[in-house]
């Protein structure tokens, strides 16, 4: 049997009434989009590490759970199937400065996975700190726990009423509208707990370069580990084309290899 999903409405960043929004922000639809950001037609994919096609699916998946608990674990998907549901509609903020609105998501609350499956697993020596979500295709994103357990955080299985295709994460994928979208690992295979910030070891060359913020919260417009995030809305905006060239080609060889 289904059950139906827990719904939360939220904008991200973007449901907020005029009033309420930072001065550079864009407006739509009577409210106004983050400082910095604007909207795009339908969901592209977009992405520094997408030239690759989207990796192949194994066939029994499961998530890693591992670091700060007693004894590493896997979660096949069918148990995460177990758990609670909840939908989520939020609009998906990218560092590069768009944005895709009104996305509806389904899957497990990660404050319910972690009070459900990790928390009983733990190593209780010392309190967990941050969280790293690992994908198939090689991205990582780390997150403080406090970012982690928001109310917003999903474990996605769907989009739109439609399970993940591989463009957007299949066969599930991490989703935290209230940070950019490099936070919302896809093709998540791997949790790790860590009791202290984990050092850069997870992140790309061109990661390290742009130096991502510890928080990435797009309500701060927490673009950049050192500078204003409006200084470098210029830089992420040049490498629009490009990356979207790259994206794009990943894709055309996803398409070659079915």
């Amino acid at each position: 049997m289904r059950i139906a999903p827990e719904v939360l409405q939220t904008g991200g960043s973007a449901g907020v009434a005029d009033r309420d929004r930072p001065r550079g922000a864009e407006p739509h639809h009577g409210l106004r989009l983050p400082p910095g950001q604007h909207p795009v037609e339908g969901f592209p994919r977009f992405g520094t590490h997408l030239h690759h096609p989207p990796p192949a699916i194994p066939e029994a998946y499961a998530i890693e759970v591992s670091g700060a608990v007693a004894e590493a674990f896997a979660l096949p998907l069918a148990e995460l199937a177990r758990l609670p549901r909840r939908e989520l509609t939020a609009d998906f903020h990218c560092v590069a400065g768009w944005s895709a609105l009104s996305l509806r998501w389904e899957g497990v609350a990660f404050g319910t996975f972690y009070s459900e499956i990790i928390e009983p697993a733990l190593d209780r020596a010392a309190p967990v700190t941050h969280v790293v979500f690992a994908g198939l295709d090689g991205h990582s994103s780390v997150v403080t726990i406090e970012d982690a357990l928001n109310d917003d955080v999903l474990i996605a299985e769907h989009l739109d009423g439609q399970p993940l295709d591989g463009d957007h994460g299949a066969p599930v994928r991490l989703v935290s509208p209230s940070q950019y979208g490099f936070i919302s690992t896809k093709h998540l295979s791997r949790i790790e707990l860590h009791t202290s910030e984990p050092t850069g070891a997870h992140q790309s060359l061109v990661d390290r370069l742009l130096e991502e913020h510890p928080r990435s919260r797009v309500r701060e417009e927490e673009r950049h580990g050192r500078l204003p995030g409006w200084s470098v809305r210029p830089i992420y905006r040049l490498l629009i084309p490009p990356i979207r060239f790259l994206s794009a080609r990943g894709r055309r060889r996803a398409v070659a290899r079915e």
